[in-house]
């Protein structure tokens, strides 16, 4: 499969500058932002950092790319994770904050030598979305693989702090979401292919149809038709894959999408990262507002990594 533009910069860009708008306005309601919506890059508020600060969302996104620049390797990228919450590596300013409880309890078990597949929580209250926040650097690695082998890469680097199957089918849908738009720039034909080829592949696993049923509102209807009231911003990984695909799919810019993103309120970097990661593809990293690009902690940094993956997996 050949990539279109740049893609590795696309999404590295793409999920870090999302996350960076959202964190200012983390946990607070919908209501409230809505008083004062957010409209360009802020800083302080919730965290009281300065501007183009990112969060966890983009400390892992960017742990997996850099493992994934010098090659797939399971072990390596759950000790990246033990590296970033011990030694604050691919950190924004030298500080974690916004650590979730499963991520945390699972990066600990890595590092009482729990095998990485087996570190996450596999618990049904286990499905916060700290799996899918960071999932799509793997893209590069798994689209010209056959679709059981991208299910089972992407189960295992789920896994490693997020094994219960609903945070494995929502990272898979993710990534054949992000597959497409690698070479398909009409994201509504995009969501329809990958409801027809989602929704057929998990019908031939063994699967429980109870856990695949709960995708029903991206699977087998419109999201895009459902007003804001219907769409959650929480925690919950099905919320936030929801959500960012009604973001994609409302909006016509990357900046319309990440912002729309930011202001449904509560777990607003990551639903901001994670809908900034589709548009980027999208929309391509020159759509980004340049001054937004020009605020973000460690850009040249980020540049550089992405340049890595491009020498790595680049096919033209």
């Amino acid at each position: 499969m050949t990539v279109k533009r740049n893609s590795y910069k696309d999404v590295l860009f793409g999920v870090a500058i999302g996350d960076a708008l959202g964190v200012p306005v983390e946990f607070k309601s919908r209501e409230i932002i809505a008083q004062k919506p957010v409209t360009d890059m802020i800083g302080f508020g919730t965290y009281g950092l300065p501007p183009g600060t990112w969060s966890d969302d983009s400390s892992l996104t960017l742990c997996l790319a850099d493992v994934l620049a010098n090659d797939y390797d399971l072990q390596n990228i759950a000790d990246s994770f033990v590296s970033w919450l011990c030694d604050k590596l691919w950190t924004a300013r030298g500080e974690v904050f916004d650590v979730g409880n499963t991520t945390h309890e699972a990066i600990e078990r890595v590092l009482r030598k729990v095998q990485p597949d087996l570190a996450g929580g596999f618990e049904e209250s286990s499905n916060g979305n700290g799996s899918l926040m960071r999932i799509l650097p793997l893209l590069f690695y798994i689209k010209d693989k056959p679709v059981k082998e991208r299910f089972t890469i992407t189960k295992q680097v789920s896994s490693i702090t997020h094994g219960h199957v609903r945070s494995v089918i929502a990272c898979f849908y993710y990534l054949e979401f992000a597959r497409k738009l690698l070479t398909n720039n009409d994201a509504v034909s995009v969501y329809h292919e990958v409801n027809t080829e989602v929704t057929s592949f998990l019908a031939e696993t063994t699967i429980n149809p109870d856990e695949i049923s709960l995708f029903s509102r991206l699977l087998k209807g419109n999201i895009y038709e459902l007003p804001v009231t219907k769409i959650q911003s929480s925690g919950y990984v099905l919320d936030t894959l929801e959500a960012s695909v009604w973001c994609l799919l409302t909006t016509t810019s990357y900046g319309e999408a990440v912002l729309k993103a930011v202001n449904l309120g509560f777990d607003t970097d990551t639903t901001a990262a994670v809908t900034g990661g589709l548009a980027g593809l999208l929309y391509g990293f020159e759509s980004i507002p340049e001054h937004w690009v020009l605020m973000l902690a460690r850009k040249n940094d980020i540049d550089e990594l992405a340049k890595r993956l491009a020498g790595k997996y680049e096919r033209n």
